[in-house]
Parts: C-alpha cells; structure tokens; sequence
C-alpha cells in the first residue's frame, strides 16, 4: 500500500514537472486550441474629444455592450448601450458601429454575412443615444444593406441595396432611392466591383460633401466583363456562383464617377475623360464644391488628380481640370495618403517620385512645395497631418541608433549619423514642419514592428510593438511618444511560450549570383548540432508589396516552423528582388518578369544553403502559399536541381488567370508581354519536375481560381509526372473554417516528413 502511494506521488511529480517543461507542439495545440492565442487591443474607436475611445464588449446580462473609456487611466467611464437596450435582446450581437458626427446618434450593424474580401451585408439599426430610441436603417424583408454611413450632419444616411445607392432622411424617415438601373452582375451602383475591391482595397463606393448635401459616387457598367463561375457542393445538385472577374488582358468595367444633389434630387455626371481607365479613389477637398477624382491609365503609370469644380458645372456634366500628374515607367502604387490642408492651398501625398516613398506637401496645382520626409529609406504607413502644430505622423523602415532615439534631427543628418533603413523593421515617427525646415522624431523605442493608431487630433496613440519571438506589447503613448501605460503586454502567452524549447530567429543576407545582398532569416531544429547535417524548408511568399522577412511575431506560423525545427528541419525565408521596403527600383526589378529572378534568387539561395556543413543540400524543400505557391511551383520545375520537395497552396499557375489590375500592374497585358507571361508559368516547364510535389486548393476561391490548379494537373498528367493533390471543397482562398486549418497543417507536415 505504501509502495502505491509513493508510486502515485512519483507519477504526480513527474506529471507536474512535464506540464512545466512541455516542449512538444503539435498541430492540434497551434490550430485548434487557444493555447497560443495572443491579446490584442481591437475594436477601438477614439471619440471626438481624443481623450476617450469607445469599444464593443460582451455581458450575460446585457450581450454586446458599448462602453467609453478613458485614454489616459484605461478606466470605464459610462456604458453608452448594450444589446438589450438597443434590441431588447441580449442575444442580437452589436457587430459594428458608427457614431454620427455630434456623438448623438448610432448606425449599428449586426447579421453580418461576409462577401469578398472586405465587403459584407447586414442589419443596420439606428439608435438615438439621448432618446434611447431604435429603428431599422431600411425594411428588412427588402434584403439586407451594405456600407452604410451618416452623412457629415447626422440628417442623413446612405447606403447600398441590390447594386443600388439609396439615402434615409431620418427627420423625415423617408427612404429616396438615388439609383435606379442597378442589376447583379451587370450595373454597381456606390459599391465597386471585384478587382477594385481586391486590388484598390475600397468596397465603399460613395462619398459624402463636407456639407453632406452632396453624394460623389461610383457607377460600374460590368455588362462586358467575362463572368467567372465556381461550383458550390453541399446540395444534392451543386450550384454555380457566378460573378465578374476580368482577367489580364480582357475587358474591366466601364467607370463613372456621378454626384447626386439632396436638393434637387438629382445626379450630374463627372467628365473624367474617355478611354481604358482607373479611378481608384475619389476625395472632396475641404470645398463642399470640390471633388478631387484620381484618374490612372490601364498600365497604371499616369496618375492624375482631377479637380471637379460644382460651382461650374454644367445642366448634364461637371468639368474636371488637372491639377497633379505623376508618371513612372513601370507603375504607380495607390495609398490613402491624400489630405487636403485647410488653408485650401495645399494638400499631402505619399509618392515614390524621387526613388522612395516618402511625403510630400503640394499646392493646388500640383506644384512640390516641401519633401516633408527624405532620405535613402522608405514611408511605409502614413497616419495623418496636425495641421494646428504642423506634425506628419508616419512609420517608416528608418532605424534610429538606441543612443539616439528621442533626439530631433534634421532628415539630412538622419544618415549622417549612423542610422540606417532596415526592411525588417518598422518605427513610428513624426515630422515637424518649422521655420528652420523639418525635424523628425522617433516615438517608438523598441526595436522590431510597431505600429500606430492615433486618436481625433492626435493628442494618443496606441503602440502595438512585437519582435520575431516575442507577441505583441500595446502600449499608449502621447503624441510626443512618452508612455502613459500599458494596455496589452501577453505576459502569460510569453510564459506559455516559455515552457516550449522555441529556436531563435536569426536574421542574415546572402548575396545572389549577381551579388545583391537578400535579406533572409533561419530557425535551427532544437538541440541543434552543428556535425549534423539536416533537411531544409523554404517558407516563403516572394511577391511585390509583402516580405516575409520581418523581426515580428509571425503567430501561428512561426508555431509551425517551431514544430518542424523539434522535427529536425532548419527552417528559412527569404525576400527576393522585387520585394518592398528597400526603395522604389529594388522593387521594379521584376517589371514585366514576375517570377523570373525571384526564381533565380531562389535558386541561388537553394545552392547558398547548400554550401552550410549542417544542410543536407539533397533534401532542400518550399512552401507557400499564393504568390509563394506560385514561387514554389517555379522553384519545383524550373528550379527542380535544387528543391527535393513543394508544398504549393492556392498557386497562381499562369498569370493569364489573374486579373487585371494586380497583373497588369506588374506584367501589362498578354497581348503587349507574351513571352514575360509565358516564360515565367510553371504550367510550360511541368516536364522538368523531379522532386515531390503537393499542390493544394480550395474549390470555391474567387481570387486565385481553383482553375489555376487544374490546368496545373492537366500539365502535369500530360507530361506524366507523379504529384499529390488536395482540394479542399467550397473553401476560398484563406482554406479556413472549422477544423480545414488544422487539417491543412497536419496533411503537410506529413507530406514533409514523408518527402523531406
């Protein structure tokens, strides 16, 4: 009996210390359980005196709540609604939510159904904060709206219905439908069609007059775009999805831009010039009869600001006159940089005109007045303009020596004295505009990713700062950087991650054939031996606008890189030419060749690995996912000496299939680039593949179409090379959903360890 008894305190003691010291992940952990989720600080939105934010936060006994708190103490202040006051019923979630712009009034959005990639429908009510009244946007059994938003005076709200643009007078409750001819799949009015939505990053195709009397707003004509159709199962007869999607080379939508009146109730056409054009954004200036429309040509290198001025307009048509031009040789990138000052003289852009991103002040006609920011580096985000203290806020890949941090410099003495720019790293910076010229300051001290979000007037800003093995760190700051408090530092996730044996994330370049230097970074398996020789994996993306190659925390991935370095596997990345933060010509090598020397990069960087004592350059391995699918099916075929495995998720298998903007920006269209489209798709070099290969994808993506995958097989069967093949059925192209992602993960770790 006393044998038993010290055997179970044995196993107890024992048990303890491996809940202490657990160093296996598995899948499971990564994909399906909170073990590793991270806190964050979302749904924030700073009210109109900068000091408090409202946020959505849940109760048993009211559901969604609405509470205000303070920047400065984190206190709550007062509970503005909730669920049952709104609904009567606790269990009708608040989803979303806008403030008209005296704080009196509420638009609240819930039974919200996603559709692409930004867009969704939903319920809209609106709820009046000092009555405590409710009602319904629109007649609900109308169908469900879209994009809703108050106009600048609190009277009215516009809003989207069957690809029409109606406006609510809520004095009135009248509902006036400002379009009339819009139709599925053929007229979109003040919403935008799919490649606007996936490749300009705007749904909302309306904009209210400063005045709010006035609505500029989008009208698609997609008539003769060529529609797209993807099956959906689940039913006993499947159905087909259809929608337009305009492929490199064919027809896009044809654009207007139209300006509806409240008092007469009519829309006037805005003359933005004929021809095969973009209009990816329009902005009012501060003048209720000014609207500013940016205008771009198909190949996306003339950019132009057009100003419509109402006060001139004529019975069916609003002149338009240049008022900036921007011109490259290979394309111009889209931000939402643009401000217009209040003086009415001047306005703010971010522009790569000089070979970097930076910010710059114009006059109204377009004329260079101050490069606010300069130097040999990038602006990566810009966060707004203090027009009463004259200070840009910005982040940027500048890195600032720790001795120097939080001292103002000129952005001439920025190099001067030994700092450097760094495309793995992001910091937040304000630039003051003065009599003696510019001053910048770095109000992030921590080295890694950080990001801002700034309150109205800018007097807060919440700082989310994360390195490659260490979660995200929330901080508020004032406006000049110092720290009021923390709001978020994961502690208990970084004890957690404490107990698992995580590799480092070490951070090197390698130069290419050519003998650029690349940035990349590596993760050895644990108990790392350096006599040992080990199999590799390559996870990378390798595409314009996005690197891989960045010291911040990488979530669920890094975890499964994590996982296979316990497995045994060193585990690297690499950005390749083409990719961002390293100026405006790093980033257009690969003009009108995609794939091309990101494949030869890779390639080299397969032959560098190889060269390292404890790689094992037979069992050299890639995956991505995306443009990185795309890269390693490159890497499988044209690379095929050097990778012995491919994982390829949701690949682009020919740059044909893709759509117009996102293609053509970077290739033109097929007809002007044959050889660049045919010469970079693995679909043509199927034959050389020697290694073994997994192509996955999801049936139901209306991004990367799933057809990309099948013609990738018909090649491949054609050309009688084995593969293996997974389609995961009416999953778009994020593969999610339930238990799809730990499925994904498990199904490819596997496939490496059975094929690296």
């Amino acid at each position: 009996m006393i044998k038993k008894i010290l055997a179970l305190c044995f196993c107890h003691v024992v048990f303890c210390l491996a809940a202490f010291t657990q160093t296996g992940l598995t899948n499971e952990l990564i994909w399906n359980s909170p073990e590793f989720s991270q806190e964050f600080v979302g749904g924030l939105n700073s009210m109109n005196d900068g000091q408090h934010y409202s946020s959505i936060e849940q109760s048993d006994a009211f559901g969604s709540k609405l509470v205000k708190y303070s920047y400065t103490t984190g206190l709550e202040v007062a509970t503005l609604t909730s669920s049952k006051e709104i609904f009567n019923d606790v269990a009708t979630a608040i989803e979303g939510y806008e403030f008209s712009t005296d704080e009196k009034q509420l638009l609240v959005q819930t039974e919200t159904e996603g559709i692409y990639r930004y867009s969704f429908r939903a319920n809209y009510y609106v709820y009046n904060l000092e009555t405590k009244k409710t009602f319904p946007l629109a007649d609900t059994s109308k169908g469900k709206q879209m994009l809703a938003d108050f106009s600048p005076d609190g009277k009215r709200i516009a809003f989207v219905r069957d690809n029409n643009l109606f406006v609510l007078d809520t004095q009135t409750m009248k509902e006036i439908q400002v379009t009339k001819d819009g139709e599925a799949n053929k007229v979109i009015n003040g919403s935008t069609d799919w490649v606007y939505e996936e490749e300009f990053a705007i749904a909302k195709g309306f904009e209210w007059s400063p005045n709010g009397d006035r609505i500029a707003y989008y009208r698609f004509d997609e008539s003769e775009v060529r529609e797209f159709s993807m099956d959906m199962f689940g039913a006993l007869y499947p159905t087909q999805y259809q929608f337009k999607y305009p492929k490199a080379g064919e027809k896009n939508s044809t654009i207007q831009i139209h300006i509806w009146d409240m008092k007469t109730g009519k829309s006037t056409l805005v003359n933005t010039g004929r021809g095969d054009i973009y209009i990816p954004r329009i902005k009012w200036t501060i003048n209720n009869n000014q609207l500013c429309v940016m205008r771009m040509n198909r190949h996306q290198n003339n950019l132009e600001f057009l100003l419509a001025d109402l006060s001139t307009a004529q019975p069916f048509q609003i002149d338009t006159k240049v008022i900036y031009t921007e011109k490259a040789d290979t394309y111009i990138d889209i931000n939402d940089a643009l401000t217009f000052l209040k003086d009415g003289k001047n306005f703010i852009w971010l522009s790569e005109r000089d070979g970097y991103n930076h910010v710059w002040k114009f006059d109204m006609s377009g004329n260079p007045q101050l490069c606010i920011t300069k130097g040999d580096w990038d602006v990566i985000d810009f966060y707004g303009y203090d027009e009463t203290l004259n200070i840009a806020y910005f982040s940027s890949t500048l890195v600032q020596k720790a001795s120097l941090v939080k001292k103002k410099k000129t952005p001439e003495a920025m190099m001067e004295t030994g700092d450097v720019a760094s495309p793995m790293e992001k910091h937040i910076y304000s630039a003051t505009l003065g009599k003696k010229g510019v001053t910048l300051l770095r109000l992030s001290t921590k080295n890694g990713s950080n990001d801002a979000e700034f309150s109205k007037g800018f007097k807060n800003f919440i700082l989310t700062q994360s390195d490659a093995g260490t979660p995200a760190h929330i901080s508020l700051h004032t406006s000049t950087g110092k720290m009021i408090r923390v709001l978020k530092d994961n502690a208990a996730l970084k004890e957690k991650l404490g107990n698992y044996q995580l590799a480092k994330k070490e951070f090197f370049t390698f130069k290419n054939s050519g003998g650029t230097d690349l940035n990349c970074w590596m993760m050895t398996p644990t108990n790392f031996v350096a006599s040992k020789k080990y199999p590799v994996l390559v996870a990378i993306y390798g595409g314009p606008g996005s690197n891989t190659v960045n010291d911040s925390w990488g979530g669920r991935n890094y975890l499964w890189h994590q996982l296979l370095c316990q497995q045994g596997y060193v585990v690297v990345s690499c950005d390749p030419r083409g990719t961002m933060n390293r100026g405006r010509e790093f980033k257009h090598l690969t003009y009108m060749n995609l794939g091309k020397l990101e494949t030869q990069d890779f390639i080299d960087f397969a032959n560098y690995l190889g060269t390292q004592t404890y790689v094992d350059k037979s069992r050299i391995g890639m995956q991505g996912w995306s443009y990185g699918g795309y890269m390693t099916s490159l890497c499988m075929t044209k690379g095929a000496d050097y990778y012995k495995a491919g994982i390829a998720v949701a690949p682009v298998t020919n740059w044909k299939y893709y759509d117009t903007i996102y293609t053509e920006r970077f290739m033109r269209t097929p007809q002007e680039n044959d050889g660049g489209y045919e010469n970079n798709s693995p679909i043509n070099f199927v034959e050389a593949l020697k290694g073994n290969f997994l192509l996955i994808h999801g049936s139901a993506d209306d991004n990367v179409h799933y057809q990309n995958s099948m013609d990738m097989v018909s090649a491949l069967v054609k050309a009688n090379k084995q593969f293996d093949l997974f389609i995961y059925p009416g999953k778009n192209h994020g593969i999610y959903g339930g238990t799809t992602r730990l499925h994904l993960y498990n199904q490819m770790t596997e496939f490496l360890k059975d094929n690296l």
